[in-house]
């Protein structure tokens, strides 16, 4: 047995949520990388266009979502809440587990909820094409879609790691007109640098977010687009959150726990935020717990810092949870969730005490995908293991405890494009890897006085 709950279309919020509008303190400023003062506007125009940049500094708790995106959000959206029956037996729990599927987009993820509004605004900015970095691929896959659809070039530097291991995706990014180049690559200046230091480098997305704004600065016609971490991108996803909350009250519920995987922090904001907005306005509150790699394990482990965004610090200091723009994760299968950083707004949650957190292993969390998708019958992206791993774990937890509480998490995408990690996991290829107290010391040693 399998529950769906669907809205109708005109049942489709209206405006994203903005949880600056509701957080008890206001979050740090944004510095400039080379004076280290507030940054303004006019610093952030060689790479956005002004309506996201206006976005990125709203504390407005609502941003009306434009016509031309709600209607290429009718597409997938509203995105279906399933309640999960039959992984709720097998584990023997008196929890009930919902995850809000975000696979159903053309790209098979949660990101084109960013994409298709950041392709819009930029196209009636008048910008000409747009570049981008992508781990796994599947923001290059939503930005190169949703970059069709409006008439933009798209340029994606792809980690390297990721380009080798996911050429399929690299194959949809194609089909949809986009230039795929693995980072680092010789069409960059930094890249270069890179390769001639170490030819075999696998890459980071620090580094592809190194040769994307490079690029972007170059050209007024280019604008740079990011997949998560920044405010907008965030604000963007809140419309999963949003939608779900809707659809737990048809389901006559209410979540006691909400689960979502971090690596930049969009989907879980998406996820999350909603829900988190609403405690914080005196409405009921629900635990949430972020999931993230051991392998790059930010909010568990990483500093609480100023720091650049990118391996080359050409981008402005935001204070985040960081392992140092420096950082190189090992080429290991968590795909999007290898970044250096997390998103400023959910660190400040995290500073908050809004939320907790915990990390997993890959062979875990890929032990988790595979239970789900032997009973509930959808294979997971590697990102999204992680939130199966954790909402496992709470179910279990509420076995153990005899509690029947409601279990609600976000099932980022699906992986049919990324079939050689769950072939790896078969044969027993992947491996763990934690970090020592000296490799993080050592990640952390180049973070700027601030």
């Amino acid at each position: 047995m399998q529950t769906k709950f669907l809205l109708d279309e005109d049942q489709m919020p209206k405006a994203w949520y903005n949880i600056q509008a509701d957080f008890p303190r206001p979050m740090p400023p944004v510095l400039h990388p080379q004076t280290h003062q507030p940054v303004g506007p006019a610093d952030l125009e060689p790479l956005f266009p002004m309506a996201l940049i206006e976005q990125e500094v709203s504390t407005e708790r609502e941003v009306e979502i434009p016509e031309p995106v709600r209607d290429v959000y009718r597409q997938w959206r509203p995105a279906p809440l399933y309640r999960a029956h039959r992984l709720e037996k097998a584990l023997g729990t008196p929890a009930k587990i919902f995850y809000k599927y975000e696979g159903v987009s053309p790209a098979g993820s949660h990101k084109p909820n960013t994409a298709i509004a950041q392709a819009f605004y930029n196209q009636q900015a008048g910008t000409k094409r747009l570049t981008t970095e992508t781990g796994a691929g599947q923001w290059g896959t939503s930005l190169s879609y949703a970059g069709a659809l409006f008439g933009l070039d798209i340029n994606v530097f792809q980690v390297r790691v990721s380009y080798d291991q996911k050429p399929y995706r690299r194959a949809v990014m194609e089909t949809y007109g986009a230039h795929c180049l693995p980072s680092p690559s010789d069409q960059t200046e930094f890249g270069r640098k890179v390769l001639a230091e170490n030819p075999e480098h696998t890459g980071s997305l620090g580094i592809a977010i190194s040769e994307a704004v490079e690029l972007a600065v170059q050209d007024p016609d280019t604008k740079y687009a990011l997949g998560s971490v920044l405010n907008h991108v965030l604000l963007h996803q809140s419309i999963i959150g949003l939608e779900a909350m809707q659809q737990m009250e048809m389901a006559d519920s209410w979540p006691d726990v909400i689960v979502g995987c971090t690596g930049g922090g969009s989907n879980f904001a998406g996820i999350a935020f909603p829900f988190m907005g609403h405690a914080l306005r005196g409405g009921e509150r629900s635990r949430i717990v972020a999931v993230e790699p051991s392998a790059c394990p930010t909010l568990t482990r990483g500093k609480y810092a100023y720091d650049y965004g990118d391996t080359a610090q050409m981008t402005p200091l935001t204070k985040m949870h960081t392992l140092g723009s420096g950082f190189t994760p090992p080429g290991f299968h968590a795909g999007g969730l290898r970044y250096h950083g997390m998103a400023p707004l959910v660190s400040h949650a995290r500073e908050l005490d809004l939320f907790d957190a915990v990390s997993y292993t890959q062979r875990q969390c890929f032990e988790a995908g595979v239970f789900f998708a032997r009973h509930e019958g959808i294979v997971p992206a590697p990102e999204a293991n992680h939130a199966v791993k954790g909402a496992i774990d709470e179910a279990l937890r509420c076995k153990e405890e005899g509690k029947s509480e409601t279990i609600l998490f976000n099932l980022c995408g699906h992986g049919h494009f990324d079939m050689a990690a769950y072939t790896a996991y078969f044969s027993g290829e992947l491996s763990d890897h934690e970090y020592s107290e000296e490799e993080m010391a050592m990640a952390l040693s180049g973070l700027p006085s601030v």
